[in-house]
């Protein structure tokens, strides 16, 4: 038996049923509609957009990265959680994957979190959770990672979720009118 496997032993195969993940404090579970306004107060905050590649600003254009989520899963190129506490079901920001390659087996991660909750070890606890997944029901042998090389609190979480960074992609984009550099980060299924 694999670690992720006692997480995972309730989740059905059936392809239309979304799996809800639960950890100790936290509920993994499909984006519903009134989530919107908590989607876009995370990804319209200055702090959480910071390093982040996608921002709103209004709540009629958040819209888009709610669909964004359903098509996703619908086209089977990934999944994302809205990241819940587990009892008092409070929104505490998003996990997940897109950018899924069928044919190499492998995905991309991403994540984010409201501020007033960093710090507390959430992202890792649902990171670990997601990760699972990700190896053991959608059959990825490899999960990557794009980290900015400032965003100081995403490679931390990346070495808590045992990712290896594999190199520094110099000056790739442009950010803001300036040049971002961006760090690859992987995690393999050595199960």
């Amino acid at each position: 038996m694999s670690p992720y496997d006692k997480d995972l032993a309730g989740i059905p195969e059936n392809p239309d049923f979304f799996p809800v993940l639960t950890t100790g404090r936290l509920l993994l579970r499909r984006f519903q509609p009134d989530d919107i306004e908590s989607v876009y107060q995370g990804l319209s905050h200055p702090e959480v957009i910071r390093h982040y590649g996608v921002s709103y600003d209004s709540l009629e254009a958040t819209k888009e990265q709610m669909d964004w989520y359903a098509a996703i899963e619908r086209e089977e190129k990934g999944i994302w959680w809205a990241v819940c506490d587990h009892k008092s079901q409070t929104f505490l920001g998003a996990v997940g994957f897109n950018d899924r390659s069928k044919e190499h087996r492998k995905i991309e991660m991403g994540y984010w979190l409201l501020p007033e909750y960093w710090g507390s070890g959430i992202i890792s606890e649902a990171g670990i959770a997601a990760c699972g997944y990700a190896f053991q029901k959608i059959g990825v042998h490899r999960i990557e990672a794009v980290v900015e090389t400032e965003n100081t609190n995403s490679k931390k979480i990346m070495k808590q979720l045992g990712f290896e960074l594999e190199g520094v992609m110099k000056d790739c984009e442009i950010k803001d009118g300036k040049f971002i550099s961006l760090e690859m980060y992987a995690k393999l299924n050595r199960i």
